[in-house]
């Protein structure tokens, strides 16, 4: 292979894991309508569905980052954008399943204690930070992939107060109600903590595609973890 078709091949994979990125974006858009209750139940069931074609994508990809590596034998910054990608391809296909569980979410029923507009407000962010995180893979910006890493510090305060409002809600609300009320109450309760636990994996999986891009720009572990 001449070193042109090889650097094609390399060009052809960025724009490939932006590809998959925008797919899942796009998922991403539709479950959070459905969580805002912005969105019928077919739109949720077709978010579920849809996820057979991102995990197509995503073993496609993976095998044409295995080909390259093998067949190829990249090496230093080469080798770093083809495992960073690799692991990038994983993140983004996580992003895609938690997607899935939003949808699935809003198809349980509505949720108590957090108000719609405040899980609305987290999966917004959540959903900036991969699209910024994949701007930054796209442009080699390490200084975007720092501010990631920080902006998911804001999102962790969030879901961590939404998740203490819900509870706060269970206990008053315990207090008068029947065994029955009881019982409906924590498998509401259990649902929309799920939900602020996947919005808040959203950002950890944004920040670790950050962190790949920082690594494969200027062979910087800092935010691996």
């Amino acid at each position: 292979m001449t070193r042109e078709n090889y650097q094609a091949d390399l060009d052809d994979l960025r724009r490939d894991v932006r590809a998959m990125g925008d797919l899942v974006l796009g998922r991403l858009d539709d479950g959070l309508a459905c969580l805002a209750g912005d969105a019928d139940d077919n739109l949720a069931r077709e978010v579920i569905a849809g996820d057979d074609e991102v995990n197509e994508r995503y073993l496609a990809l993976e095998d044409d980052c295995i080909d390259l590596i093998a067949l190829q034998q990249p090496v230093a910054g080469d080798l770093r954008f083809v495992v960073a990608s690799f692991k990038i391809l994983t993140d983004l296909e996580r992003v895609a399943d938690l997607a899935v569980n939003l949808a699935e979410y809003s198809l349980a029923g509505s949720d108590p204690g957090v108000p719609t507009e405040d899980l609305t407000t987290i999966g917004e962010r959540a959903r900036d930070l991969v699209k910024r995180a994949l701007d930054a893979y796209v442009d080699t910006d390490p200084a975007a992939c720092r501010a990631i890493a920080e902006a998911d510090d804001e999102i962790d305060a969030l879901c961590a107060r939404a998740s203490e409002t819900v509870v706060r809600d269970l206990i008053e609300r315990e207090a008068d109600a029947d065994a029955w009320t009881v019982e409906s109450l924590l498998d509401d309760v259990s649902r929309v903590l799920l939900t602020v636990r996947d919005l808040e994996r959203i950002g950890d999986h944004a920040v670790n595609v950050a962190a790949r891009t920082l690594y494969m720009t200027e062979n910087d572990p800092e935010l691996i973890y």
